[in-house]
């Protein structure tokens, strides 16, 4: 594996990332309501506070 191939990987992990980053801040910022009707998983723990990460930026690959 080339140092090129490597460093494409990682742009395209950080880019995957980055995407699925900005897509659950923005379903975090609708009413909790609403994200019960789109069925987000998150919306019946909102009383907890715990948020668990996504992909291999939050340390599961």
């Amino acid at each position: 594996m080339s140092i090129l191939s490597s460093i494409g990987r990682f742009a395209t992990e950080f880019s995957a990332a980055r995407a699925r980053y900005q897509t659950e801040r923005a379903i975090h910022a609708l009413p909790i309501e609403l994200q019960k009707d789109i069925g987000w998983p998150e919306a019946a723990d909102a009383k907890t506070g715990l948020r668990l990460g996504v992909g291999s930026w939050a340390g599961a690959k």
